[in-house]
């Protein structure tokens, strides 16, 4: 999904998708709490209930035979020291992901000049408290720098733009990355190819393409293909098996499908685990990688049960799959999710509250491990 800068923001007003596609906003500090024992409601005096578990999300999914648990991040956020104690645990993120800082506007904002200076920070965090990262994204059609997008390109000029930018930007963290979204977002809901920048030049010759430079660059790392609304069979999940079995014919490196969860409350497919068999059947392993459950606002005790239920559901659906090695949140905290600036009314999709209090949702993610 759309994670856009701050700038960025006005876009998702235009999208037509009915999953909106998200946009960053940077948050104020939460309100710093000293008593954790009840949850409130931010727009009405209803005492909410809160998790009870005590196990941590990543252990508990290395006690389920998961590589890991894990979280987006971004440095921007670090300054939040409550943030930053929880982010650094690696018994409750045993993962991370950049949320911004590894994508095209920000690693190459001119043409040939690399900037990995946010990204190296992320890389050296994550080194330093012992967790695996994945990589987002070497090509995505939105959050492109202008000097690409203003571009007239012709096929042999662009192919060897998106060639370069893989490769260098794989290249530079060569050893370091467990996975990388080599293409994001590659079709329309009804699985049809998305017409971009990338497409309208070089038809789908970008996607092999952006994938064997990758795969030169880092032998070693997973290269995946991550999308939405592939959470359950039909038409776009589909269209993702096609494409997988196609590339593994032409031998094309291939080697897990990112399946992103931004999902809603009491509105989850029904067929979330047996398509994750049927594309791990292709011969791929998937991950859950943008995890969300929003709902409508304001929360209430029947809602944040039903949440629970809903990341239960997710959670044990790549717990009974042996080729989903693991899941990871897009943020942990509802003060850091893009749900709210992007789908009006809308929020609380995160297993933290904005005091850094565990929603129910967090009992659901334990017990779906278990």
């Amino acid at each position: 999904m759309f994670k856009l800068s701050t700038s960025f923001v006005a876009l998702c007003l235009f999208s037509s998708v009915a999953f909106a596609l998200p946009a960053k906003e940077e948050c104020s500090k939460p309100t710093t709490v000293t008593v954790y024992a009840t949850a409130t409601s931010t727009s009405t005096s209803t005492v909410l209930p809160t998790a009870t578990s005590k196990v941590e999300a990543n252990d508990a999914a290395h006690h389920a035979g998961k590589i890991y648990f894990g979280t987006a991040t971004d440095n921007g956020y670090w300054s939040d020291k409550d943030y930053l104690k929880i982010v650094s645990d690696n018994h409750m993120f045993g993962q991370i992901t950049p949320e911004n800082n590894m994508k095209w506007m920000y690693t190459e904002p001119s043409r040939g000049v690399f900037n990995f200076t946010d990204s190296d920070a992320l890389v050296k965090f994550a080194e330093k408290n012992g967790q695996i990262l994945r990589g987002h994204n070497c090509v995505w059609y939105n959050q492109l720098p202008s000097w690409l997008t203003s571009g007239t390109w012709d096929a042999k000029t662009l192919a060897s733009i998106v060639e370069e930018h893989c490769h260098t930007l794989v290249n530079h963290y060569k050893g370091k990355i467990y996975s990388w979204d080599v293409i994001n977002e590659p079709f329309n809901d009804d699985g049809t190819w998305r017409t971009t920048m990338f497409y309208n030049t070089l038809n789908t010759t970008y996607i092999p393409l952006a994938l064997e430079a990758a795969r030169k660059a880092d032998p070693h790392a997973k290269l995946y293909i991550n999308d939405y609304n592939i959470e359950g069979q039909g038409a776009k999940s589909t269209a993702m098996i096609n494409l997988i079995k196609d590339l593994k014919a032409r031998k094309v490196p291939i080697d897990g499908v990112g399946i992103q969860g931004h999902l809603i409350v009491g509105e989850l497919p029904s067929t979330i685990e047996q398509n994750l068999r049927d594309i791990t059947a292709t011969g791929v392993e998937v991950a859950i990688t943008e995890l969300d459950i929003r709902m409508n606002l304001p929360e209430t005790p029947a809602l944040l049960e039903q949440q629970k239920k809903d990341y239960e559901t997710v959670i044990s659906a790549c717990r009974n799959v042996k080729g989903c090695v693991g899941v990871t949140i897009w943020e942990f905290a509802d003060q850091y999710s893009w749900v709210p600036s992007t789908f009006s009314g809308q929020g609380g999709a995160l297993p933290w509250n904005e005091q850094y209090v565990k929603k129910p949702a967090y009992d659901g993610i334990i017990a779906g491990f278990e």
